[in-house]
């Protein structure tokens, strides 16, 4: 690092947990956000203000006024561009020394079979079920971890599905992809807009613990947030032997 950049990432340097070594770890990082969204938004905008050195954002959507009660990464006179661009705006005012790699395209299997792997961690910020498990099973299969968040009304959660790990789930064992699951969205379901930007921004933070390699990320637990009542409460989750996605992959102890 340059004698800026230490001034510009000295509050993480003055941190034992990270200190220099932690932050060139995040200047030389790359991550991988799908959806630049409500949650996508905050967990990208901390990212790249935490010096991550490359950022791969994936949307097929365009800003939309309604948008902007919440997705803090687009402003009015951005309607209309699509989303990883006005995000990659953003990001670039907030800190021009990261490289933004923005892919308007929906994120399906073969893209994401052509992404994930040059990623160090990968974020899942969307909203679309079918994509979750397409994301996972890429995850699994090029065994990058995954930072999983999901908010809706004033409910949100966050866990981390890591598949270096033996010990550690995947998102199908959790949520079975056969399941039969009515995607739900904000559009008709309304979310609170301070609920998305707390769950972009843990997912943010234990995607730096993950990149760091410190603390103890969300893996095997699901954090689950009820917004209204104030109530944050954690379930231990484990992994699935007969799971569909990650059973058969050769996984061993991080």
């Amino acid at each position: 690092m340059d004698d800026r950049q230490l001034l510009r990432y000295s509050r993480h340097v003055l941190l034992e947990e990270i200190g220099i070594e932690g932050q060139q770890r995040l200047l030389a990082a790359h991550a991988l956000i799908l959806g630049a969204g409500g949650l996508g938004s905050p967990a990208a905008l901390y990212l790249a203000a935490a010096g991550v050195g490359q950022l791969t954002l994936v949307d097929d959507d365009a800003v939309d006024l309604t948008n902007l009660q919440r997705q803090i990464a687009h402003t009015e006179a951005r309607v209309g561009q699509p989303k990883v661009e006005s995000a990659r705006q953003a990001l670039v005012a907030l800190n021009p020394e990261v490289r933004i790699h923005a892919v308007a395209r929906r994120g399906d299997a073969t893209l994401l079979d052509t992404l994930v792997p040059g990623a160090d961690v990968v974020l899942d910020c969307g909203d679309n079920y079918t994509s979750r498990h397409a994301l996972n099973a890429a995850c699994v299969r090029h065994r990058v971890p995954l930072v999983s968040g999901a908010a809706l009304r004033f409910d949100g959660q966050v866990s981390v599905y890591d598949p270096r790990r033996a010990d550690s789930p995947c998102y199908a064992c959790v949520f079975p992809p056969e399941q039969a699951v009515e995607d739900v969205a904000c559009a008709t379901m309304g979310v609170l807009a301070p609920l998305v930007g707390l769950v972009g921004s843990l997912q943010a933070m234990e995607a730096i613990k993950l990149l760091c390699g410190i603390g103890q990320p969300l893996v095997g637990r699901l954090l689950l947030i009820d917004g209204l009542h104030g109530d944050f409460s954690t379930v231990r989750l484990a992994r699935d032997p007969a799971c569909p996605v990650c059973a058969r992959a050769h996984v061993t102890p991080a």
